[in-house]
């Protein structure tokens, strides 16, 4: 059993304050500590008119003994933990994946400028972190998704059948089982196909969506066969429909509990880290935590 912490980083701000909570929640459905992080970022070159001229004390952070007033006294509360460090926070963030199984954010904290749904260290810290990262947006976001057929605890995770990722799937299937809640998979199609005969000439597609349809749900049954047998309780709805995967979960997102999708491997001619546009999208859009799940290492 996986005994690493859940962390939380906190600033103070009502965002981070909310991403608190919900990993509070995560650790106790997991039975782990929840480590309490907090980065002091202060400024290393500051002008010698200027007062702040280095890290400020590590014995005062009253960022963490805000935290302690608000977890002191909280029934079934897990074993806390709390870890003060000085530098960037979106340098600092990912590395504590390494010690992690799983890093939660809130969507924006103290820094971050008014007009920017995600900060950058939420931002960060889904691309970078080794860790799955859960970024807690503000409430009040507005999507125009379909109400959902059912209510109850319910985990959207998005499927690529072109290139299905098992560790995405595999998370989505176990907070789905730690929350009790069915799990919605969408799994998106393009259409419709259309080739080029010349620069100039589009050529009507030949396909038929039925087809291309039924096929694309044959696919996703197939990937999702070998985690149903291994989370029998977890009731799966897989949703096969065509058009943007990006705009079809963040519809999904709405009375959520968690949107599970996956980061772009590392690619020979681009070996940086990336998030993907529908990852990208979803972060930004969604009404729910997102959960950004990183790649398996290749095999050897």
């Amino acid at each position: 059993m996986d005994t690493l912490p859940v962390i939380a980083a906190v600033d103070g701000s009502d965002d981070s304050l909310r991403a608190l909570d919900w990993a509070l929640d995560a650790a106790r459905r997991r039975a782990v500590p929840l480590r309490v992080v907090h980065v002091r970022q202060y400024s290393a070159w500051a002008r010698p008119d200027v007062l702040v001229a280095g890290p400020p004390d590590v014995g005062d952070d009253p960022v963490l003994d805000q935290v302690r007033t608000r977890l002191d006294g909280r029934a079934d509360r897990p074993d806390v933990e709390y870890l003060g460090l000085d530098g960037a926070p979106a340098a600092l963030l990912p590395e504590l994946g390494t010690t992690a199984q799983l890093l939660v954010l809130g969507s924006r904290g103290r820094g971050g400028f008014a007009s920017l749904l995600l900060g950058s260290n939420g931002m960060a810290a889904a691309r970078d972190a080794e860790c799955p990262a859960v970024v807690v947006p503000r409430p009040g976001r507005e999507v125009h998704g379909r109400t959902p057929d059912e209510p109850g605890p319910r985990v959207v995770v998005g499927l690529q059948v072109d290139s299905p990722d098992e560790s995405t799937l595999a998370f989505a299937f176990t907070e789905a089982a730690l929350r009790g809640a069915r799990l919605q998979v969408v799994a998106a199609y393009a259409w419709p196909v259309q080739t080029w005969a010349t620069p100039a000439e589009l050529v009507p597609p030949v396909f038929d969506q039925d087809a291309v349809e039924n096929e694309t749900r044959t696919l996703a049954e197939g990937f999702l066969a070998p985690h149903r047998a291994r989370h029998p309780d977890v009731r799966t709805e897989p949703y096969v429909a065509p058009g943007d995967a990006a705009g079809h979960l963040v519809a999904a997102s709405k009375d959520a509990d968690l949107v599970v999708v996956g980061r772009h491997r590392r690619r020979l001619l681009a070996p940086a880290r990336l998030l993907g546009s529908v990852t990208h999208a979803v972060l930004l859009h969604a009404a729910s935590p997102v959960a950004v799940v990183p790649p398996a290492p290749p095999e050897e």
